[in-house]
């Protein structure tokens, strides 16, 4: 899976369905403009509903429920996981990012603009709250494969 960089301040959720279809972060922008979510909306950072929406739009499936984190090894194989979690004035927020695990190994994908790298494996600098499972309505491919050892 490749990363895909967000272009807005609240765009984080966006790229991370863009890069979960294999899209650009102007294709999924337009299409969650279509279904009336601006990627200027803070809410797509402080509620899931947009994301799930964007998601069930592209056909990827996710759990109705967030599931806390616990360990980096307990993740299934592909998940969009919510970090940077703390409050504001209008409730929590957070920074969405997309855990992967395959064959080249476990990494999470960030959008983050300033990043010099978007595909991260430093997992301890990292600080997960909770998560949503995704799997691919079209292609349901099992991306589980062994953890690595020192990790």
């Amino acid at each position: 899976m490749k990363p895909v960089v967000q272009q807005d301040r609240t765009g984080c959720g966006i790229a991370g369905v863009a890069a979960l279809t294999g899209q650009s972060y102007s294709a999924v922008k337009r299409e969650a403009a279509r279904l009336g979510i601006a990627a200027s909306d803070p809410t797509l950072w402080h509620d899931t509903g947009h994301v799930r929406r964007l998601l069930a739009h592209f056909r990827l499936q996710a759990r109705k429920t967030e599931e806390k984190f616990t360990s980096w090894r307990s993740l299934p194989g592909c998940a969009l996981l919510a970090i940077k979690w703390h409050r504001e004035k209008t409730g929590p927020a957070w920074h969405w990012v997309v855990f992967v695990r395959d064959a080249a190994g476990a990494y999470v994908l960030d959008p983050k603009k300033s990043l010099h790298t978007h595909r991260r494996t430093d997992f301890g600098r990292m600080k997960p709250k909770w998560f949503i499972r995704v799997r691919s309505k079209k292609a349901p491919v099992s991306l589980r494969v062994t953890w690595p050892a020192r990790v």
